[in-house]
């Protein structure tokens, strides 16, 4: 996903940080933009990038 957001999202620097406990999510400048803790689902790519691009 990370290679895929940097391909689509123009000057998008994606960090992967290794965590534990299922935990997976997708932040930008701080805030939250998708929290598989909270939903108990992974993100869609196209999701994660849309949100990013409106932004």
């Amino acid at each position: 996903m990370a290679a895929e957001i940097e391909s689509e999202v123009e000057g998008a620097e994606v960090e992967l940080i290794a965590s534990g406990g299922g935990v997976f999510e997708v932040v930008a400048e701080g805030e939250t933009l998708h929290s598989k803790k909270s939903t108990g689902e992974f993100p869609e790519p196209d999701a994660v990038i849309a949100a990013l691009k409106s932004r």
